[in-house]
């Protein structure tokens, strides 16, 4: 088998779907989806991970910062190569970086450096496309750092934006450059 990814995730879970899939095809090599880990007790994703046989967890906020250690412990216990955020929505925790420096990956719905940040995910990173007439968009897979969307980028891939595009025709049009490139490139990272 290859190496361990622990998921992390905090609603829908459709590209932490994507990526057990994708990697179950490949018979778990260069990688296998080992565990997801949420920032929430009741949330899609965890359902969708119990019901692809993936082992999770919930970690709130509180959690996080009353045991800085519970995650780590529970990252070494599953031995974890490596930390994917796919729509994980809290900042991932200083240790955490530390220890999986370069080993974390995120996706972000836009061509970073633009509408990257503090409250800029989802919706309101369409929002903010439609808003300001741009003429395309997409998505970046960057390494995480202790800067919310700061980290080296990896991989960008661009969509067009018609001005006649809706919200919610971006954030389509941006969700299925996800589900194409998201797995393809951590397989490369993996294969590494």
């Amino acid at each position: 088998m290859g190496k361990r990814i622990a998921v992390f995730a905090s609603g829908n879970g459709s590209n932490m779907e994507n990526i057990v899939r994708y990697f179950c095809k490949k018979a778990g090599e260069p990688g296998y989806v080992a565990l997801v880990v949420s920032d929430k007790s009741v949330a899609t994703c965890l359902e969708r991970a119990w019901k692809l046989g993936v082992k999770c967890v919930s970690a709130d906020k509180k959690r996080q910062h009353d045991d800085p250690d519970f995650i780590p412990q529970i990252l070494r216990e599953y031995n974890i190569d490596y930390i994917v955020l796919a729509g994980y929505l809290l900042m991932v925790p200083q240790n955490i970086i530390e220890e999986f420096r370069g080993k974390i990956i995120n996706i972000h719905p836009s061509l970073l450096p633009k509408y990257g940040g503090k409250g800029m995910y989802g919706i309101h990173v369409h929002e903010a496309v439609k808003e300001s007439g741009d003429t395309e968009t997409g998505i970046t897979i960057h390494h995480v750092t202790d800067v919310c969307d700061g980290g080296d980028i990896i991989f960008q891939a661009k969509c067009d934006v018609s001005p006649n595009d809706t919200v919610d025709d971006i954030a389509q049009k941006v969700h299925a450059l996800e589900m194409e490139h998201y797995p393809k490139v951590l397989e490369t990272l993996l294969s590494e």
